[in-house]
């Protein structure tokens, strides 16, 4: 499927509200309906298409992750793709999006809207509910993305009866109250003529099947609780609080249906060499007062290997070395931060009597004089700081 952007696939400005944009996938779902425009592939994608545009712009999180990074920014466990999603699929997703324009759910208005027969669209198709877990990651595994496998307790689809609740996996009969469709249609003779109402099947409760015998494993549910081994893929960039959503792999829905999903919160583990500010790593070196005196090299680790660097002569405390490159790369992989190197002058507490004869004698030293010496003040600093 092309990766348009989302924005021109509804034709809304990237300003546009939510009730712009669900507004805007309305009218596109109509114009690409599959009852409309049958055997009409290009129609089919351009409907998926737009199911997907809206999937991530209907999202506060995952269009603030598209704003920001584009296609990158929602990819994978980020993002949703429709491409390999039924029609049913789509439909049960979004039909709340159509139930205010036809008067009833996307099944209901919808279909009949299009005069389509098939009794697909009637039908309430459950969803499971949606899982959140929080993954653990250290700073070089956030630098360099990683694959998590993870055990998670969750419904899974009943295996003695293939998830439909029927006893031996047999095929769940077709609801005798609304013939499989879901709804009851009413006719009425009233004073002004005949009324149509349609309303949801008591018996089946809109599911268009019913059960003749529960399977004895999950008593009729089609689910049963169990694990899953999950394979999470993280990639580079993420950070704390960011929220990747893995499709279809929440809680099964009953008796059928479409698995939720299941939402991955990430936490960082705190580094013991690293301080992280943004994209930007920031490592505090302490160095001797002779080599800050007069100069030296110095060995510094990042995230990619230990490297050296020039401490110059008469480098002062506090002074920031940077090595472009060598923090963290934005979630969208087109750039990286910087690697901050803080230098700070080590004072010993306990010198030996040597030694401080050795300072006060350099004390008295011009050279150690910093009255002989012009001294920058902080309003120096700000004056460099905004010319």
């Amino acid at each position: 499927m092309s990766k348009r952007d989302y924005y021109e696939i509804l034709e809304v400005d990237r300003n546009a509200g939510p009730e712009e944009i669900k507004k805007a996938y309305r009218k596109k779902a109509i114009q690409y309906h599959p009852d409309k425009n049958q055997g009409d592939s290009k129609a089919e994608e351009k409907f998926k298409e737009a199911a997907e545009a809206y999937e991530i712009l209907r999202d506060e999180q995952k269009r603030s992750r598209y704003d920001r990074f584009g296609h990158e920014g929602v990819r994978g466990a980020g993002g949703f793709s429709a491409e390999g999603m039924t029609f049913d699929d789509i439909f049960s997703r979004f039909g709340d999006v159509f139930g205010d324009t036809f008067g009833g759910g996307f099944g209901d208005g919808f279909g009949s809207f299009f005069g389509g027969t098939q009794g697909r669209t009637a039908r309430q198709v459950r969803k499971g509910t949606n899982l959140r877990i929080k993954v653990k990651l250290t700073l070089n595994e956030i630098v360099n993305g990683t694959v998590k496998k993870i055990k998670v307790n969750k419904y899974n689809p009943c295996e003695a009866c293939k998830g439909t609740g029927e006893k031996d996996g047999n095929s769940n009969k077709d609801c005798p109250t609304c013939n499989g469709r879901g709804t009851v249609t009413r006719v009425m003779n009233t004073m002004l003529g005949q009324m149509q109402t349609t309303t949801t099947c008591s018996n089946c409760r809109g599911e268009g099947k019913v059960i003749s015998e529960k399977c004895n494993e999950c008593y009729g549910e089609g689910i049963v609780k169990g694990e899953e081994i999950i394979e999470i893929k993280i990639p580079p960039g993420v950070s704390e609080g960011v929220q990747l959503s893995v499709s279809g792999k929440g809680n099964a829905a009953r008796r059928g249906g479409i698995n939720g999903d299941l939402i991955v919160v990430i936490e960082e583990i705190k580094d013991e060499n690293f301080i992280r500010d943004g994209n930007d790593l920031i490592y505090n070196l302490f160095i001797s007062v002779p080599d800050a005196v007069m100069g030296a090299k110095a060995e510094v680790p990042t995230i990619s290997g230990k490297v050296k660097i020039k401490i110059e002569q008469g480098t002062q405390s506090g002074k920031v070395l940077r090595l472009r490159g060598k923090g963290i790369p934005d979630l969208n992989g087109y750039s990286k931060g910087d690697l901050l190197v803080r230098v700070n002058i080590f004072i010993p507490k306990n010198i030996s009597g040597e030694d401080k004869k050795l300072i006060e004698k350099l004390n008295q030293s011009d050279s150690f004089d910093p009255k002989k010496h012009k001294q920058e003040s902080i309003f120096d600093r700000m004056r460099g700081f905004f010319s």
